[in-house]
């Protein structure tokens, strides 16, 4: 980290983002506050809507657009967004807000990974970029609120077989409140202190550019979902640090994995897929089992999006394997 106000990037993915973006572009001035925005870039998926007309509009910001081609998904966005960041800027008009001629991951301090339904609280970017400061720390994640302002969970724990089947027997919710036993933190009480965690939601994510550059891109294999829990612990195996700071807020809108069955299914293969990843097949085996029992006990219970789910992971035909456009 530099001496002096960090310097620091933006990378925002939008895919039909019209009716959200607008909110997250106003709140990046005043969220920077005490920092240098140096540049933003919003990295879009092929929207059909208003998102790329919207964000080569927002005048009052040192932006940039990334054009996909497709529905790539969210990793593959963050990494050409990333790349974005090598490109030399075009000459600024008089009355815009001037750029580096040259700009570099080695001339950042961090890239500041969000979603398009999030916004930055006034000066919540610093207390982040002070995170990063800390020997070791690679990603320094905020406290989530949902829009009325209560606190939205996105801390997680390392998965385990038996974590996952302390949440299929009695739900995530109850095994996140009792000690450690649950992968998502419910505990409202661990979201007043900072401290490291395993891994956090990646709808918004401050990357230190040294860890950029020492563990690369992020796996577009995943489309969406654990996209971001691979990169955390890939970092973590690598020996850095995830930071939570509470005394940075972002407002989140949040997404649509917990109502659309297709989307859930998607969450719930990548997860088994990381897993077995990294553990093998033996312990995989025994994650996928543990998994598929708990969506099936709510299957039956008539939740659509454990029903979708259960499908995916026993029928492979029944997978998305690309997003539509």
């Amino acid at each position: 980290m530099t001496s002096g106000a960090p310097r620091i990037a933006v990378v925002v993915v939008t895919y039909n983002s019209a009716e959200v973006l607008p909110g997250c572009l106003r709140s990046l001035a005043e969220g920077a506050r005490g920092t240098n925005l140096v540049r933003v870039v919003v990295a879009d998926n092929a929207s059909r809507d208003d998102s790329l007309r919207i964000a080569g509009e927002a005048t009052d910001l040192p932006i940039r657009t990334v054009q996909l081609g497709r529905n790539a998904g969210y990793a593959a966005a963050v990494n050409a967004g990333v790349a974005e960041l090598a490109e030399p800027a075009e000459p600024a008009e008089p009355a815009e807000p001037a750029e580096p001629a040259e700009l570099d991951l080695a001339s950042l301090d961090a890239v500041l990974v969000v979603n398009p339904d999030c916004r930055l609280r006034p000066g919540s970017l610093a207390p982040l970029a002070e995170a990063l400061r800390r020997p070791g720390c690679g990603i320094a994640v905020p406290r989530l609120v949902n829009p009325d302002g209560s606190l939205q969970p996105s801390l997680r724990r390392t998965p385990t077989v038996r974590r996952a089947l302390a949440e299929a027997v009695i739900g995530g919710g109850l095994a996140g409140r009792i000690g450690t036993l649950g992968e998502l933190v419910t505990d409202p009480a661990e979201y007043e202190r900072a401290g490291p965690a395993a891994w956090a939601t990646g709808a918004a994510m401050l990357v230190s550019t040294d860890l950029i550059r020492e563990i690369g891109p992020w796996d577009e294999s995943f489309l969406l979902y654990s996209e971001e829990t691979e990169f955390a612990l890939r970092a973590a195996d690598r020996g850095w640090t995830l930071w939570y700071e509470p005394s940075s807020v972002f407002e989140h809108i949040g997404g649509d994995s917990g109502v659309n069955p297709t989307l859930a299914a998607l969450l719930t293969v990548n997860r088994v897929r990381l897993f077995r990843r990294r553990r093998g097949p033996a312990a995989g085996s025994l994650f996928f089992t543990v998994v598929v029992l708990g969506e099936a006990v709510r299957a039956l219970a008539g939740r659509r999006t454990a029903r979708a789910s259960v499908m995916a992971l026993l029928l492979p035909s029944r997978r998305l394997r690309k997003l539509a456009d």
